[in-house]
């Protein structure tokens, strides 16, 4: 598969992206932030989802140029093929964006499903229980695979 300097945005959540960068309400100031955030949300809640129909894509140099933007695609991939070393390759990259895409899909679905239950909370608070979720319990059917890797990773930085 070719690699690919872009990632897509699934249309049917643009709305919800609109909101989630909106520059006065928005609690992420941009939308590969709100993507990266889908994506982590998605896999934590085992949400990840194909989509066809995407909107503008956005390139993948801003996620690398973030914050462990680089390692959150790796990290998806690695725990997604824990017994395939080679998706961490070169070659593999368009497979790491693609499930990178994928729980983003799965984690604006989700996100899109509390906020209609809980509309009369804003979109800070609700982002932030997410976050304090996430922080606070361990998914009880599912181990860490995140959490074990790194554990049991030696690494000397």
């Amino acid at each position: 598969m070719a690699s690919t300097d872009r990632f897509r945005r699934p249309h049917a959540y643009e709305q919800l992206l609109a909101k989630l960068t909106d520059k006065k309400t928005g609690p992420f100031a941009t939308m590969v932030e709100a993507m990266m955030f889908a994506a982590v949300l998605g896999r934590r809640k085992g949400e990840r989802k194909p989509f066809e129909q995407s909107d503008e894509p956005i390139r993948l140099a801003l996620m690398e140029g973030r914050l462990y933007g680089d390692v959150l695609l790796d990290m998806l991939a690695a725990v997604e093929y824990e017994d395939d070393p080679k998706i961490l390759g070169d070659e593999r990259q368009a497979d790491r964006v693609l499930i990178f895409e994928e729980y983003a899909n799965g984690g604006l679905a989700y996100l899109q499903t509390v906020i209609s239950r809980q509309s009369s909370q804003d979109l800070d608070t609700i982002i932030s229980n997410l976050v304090l979720e996430g922080l606070q319990h361990q998914p009880e059917e599912k181990k860490d695979d995140v959490g074990e890797i790194l554990a049991s990773a030696s690494l000397d930085w």
